[in-house]
C-alpha cells in the first residue's frame, strides 16, 4: 500500500512526539510492504509565528488531499495574550470542521504492565479495562447558538443544543461498526429523563438494526460506574458534552494520559490521530516527553484510515512489550529502566524488528 500522510508537529513537545511515531510508521511499512509518504504542514503556535494564522491555507489543502493527518500538540503561554480568534486552539478547531471530523474515538485500555499507576482499587483494576468511547464531535451544545442579554434587568445567557437525525445516525454507526472488531456490545449515554436532544437520541439508537448487544445508561450513572465497574464496558456512544467529560474521566483509569491516544474520523474514512495530552512546553527539548500515545494513535491510524488490523496490531503489541522494561520519566518505576524519547521510540523500533 502506498500512503499520504500529512504532519502537524505544532508546537511544544509535538515535534518530538511526532518524530517518534514517524519512525514506528516506517519500520511497519518496512515489515509489511507498505509505503508512506510524509509532508510536514504548519498549525497553531508554530504557523502564527510564520504566517500570521493558526491554520494556513495550505495546510488545509494537504490534509484533504492526504490519507490521514497525525497531529501533535497544540498551545503554549507563548501565545496566551492573542485575541480568541487568534489563538492555536483555533487552528485545531478549523481543521476538524474543514475535514468533517464528526466521530472522536478513545479507547482507553489499562497496560498490565502499568497497572499499578491506576488510581483505582486492585480488585477493581485487576479485572482488566478495555473500552472506547465513541464521542460526537461536531454538534450539540458546543456550536449550538449562543446568546448573552439583559431581560428584566438581569443578565441572561443561553446555550443552543441542536442534533439532527442525520449526524446521530451517522455516529451510532460509526459505534456499531467500531464494536464488531471488539465484544459486540455498545451502551448509548444520555440524559434521557430531562433533554428532549437525549430522548430523540435513544429513539435512534434503539431503532438501529444491529446484532450488538444494546444498552442505556444516563450519564449522572455512567460516570459513577467508570469508576465502580469499568469492566463492564466495552463500547459507550455519546453525544459532545458528555463525551468529553466521559472521556476525560475513563483517561485517568490508565493512571496515565502519556498512554491514551486519540482518533477523529470523517465519512469518507479520512481521520485525524493525537494524544489526548497537551503540548507541554515545560519539557520540550528537554528528551523527557513520553511518545507512546501518539505511536498509539499511529496505530489507530492504521487500523481506521488505512484498514491495515495486523500492522496495528503488531505496532500496539510492541508498545506492550516495551512498557515491561522501558518507561520515560511520567511513568517511571522502580525496577524499570528509564529512558528518553528517541530512546523508548528505538525500543519499539526493536520490537517489531524483533531484536527484544
Amino acid at each position: 500500500m502506498n500512503a499520504k500522510i500529512v504532519l502537524l508537529k505544532g508546537d511544544g513537545i509535538g515535534p518530538e512526539i511526532i518524530n517518534e511515531a514517524v519512525k514506528c510508521l516506517n519500520k511497519i511499512g518496512e515489515k509489511f510492504g507498505h509505503n508512506f509518504e510524509f509532508s510536514e504542514q504548519l498549525i497553531s503556535g508554530v504557523a502564527i509565528d510564520e504566517t500570521g494564522t493558526p491554520l494556513p491555507d495550505e495546510t488545509v489543502k494537504a490534509c484533504l488531499e492526504a490519507d490521514a493527518v497525525m497531529l501533535g500538540a497544540v498551545g503554549g503561554p507563548k501565545w496566551d495574550s492573542l485575541p480568541p480568534e487568534k489563538r492555536p486552539e483555533k487552528g485545531l478547531l478549523g481543521i476538524r470542521k474543514a475535514l468533517n471530523l464528526f466521530a472522536n474515538l478513545r479507547p482507553v485500555k489499562l497496560i498490565d504492565a502499568v497497572k499499578a499507576a491506576s488510581p483505582l482499587k486492585p480488585e477493581i483494576r485487576d479485572k482488566g479495562i478495555d473500552l472506547i468511547i465513541v464521542r460526537e464531535l461536531t454538534g450539540g451544545i458546543y456550536f449550538g447558538k449562543k446568546e448573552a442579554y439583559t431581560e428584566n434587568g438581569e443578565n441572561v445567557s443561553l446555550d443552543e443544543m441542536v442534533y439532527r437525525e442525520s449526524e446521530i445516525d451517522r455516529l451510532l454507526k460509526v459505534a456499531f461498526d467500531v464494536s464488531k472488531t471488539r465484544k459486540n456490545k455498545v451502551c448509548l449515554v444520555d440524559k434521557a429523563n430531562v433533554l428532549k436532544t437525549s430522548q430523540h437520541w435513544r429513539k435512534r439508537f434503539e431503532a438501529y438494526e444491529t446484532d450488538a448487544q444494546k444498552s442505556i445508561m444516563l450519564v449522572d450513572n455512567a460516570a459513577m460506574q467508570l469508576i465502580r465497574q469499568p469492566e463492564s464496558f466495552d463500547v459507550i456512544v455519546t453525544e459532545n458534552m458528555f463525551g468529553d467529560i466521559l472521556s476525560d474521566e475513563a483517561a485517568v483509569l490508565t493512571g496515565s494520559i502519556g498512554l491514551i491516544p486519540s482518533a477523529s474520523l470523517s465519512t469518507n474514512g479520512k481521520g485525524l490521530y493525537e494524544p489526548i495530552h497537551g503540548s507541554a512546553p515545560d519539557i520540550a527539548k528537554t528528551g523527557k516527553a513520553n511518545p507512546l500515545a501518539t505511536i498509539l494513535s499511529a496505530a489507530m491510524l492504521l487500523r481506521f484510515s488505512l484498514n491495515l488490523h495486523n500492522e496495528a496490531e503488531c505496532l500496539e503489541k510492541a508498545v506492550y512489550k516495551a512498557v515491561e522494561k522501558y518507561r520515560t520519566a511520567d511513568i517511571f518505576e522502580d525496577g524499570k529502566e528509564i529512558v528518553s524519547t528517541s530512546q523508548m521510540g528505538d525500543k519499539v523500533l526493536e520490537i517489531i524488528g524483533g531484536k527484544l
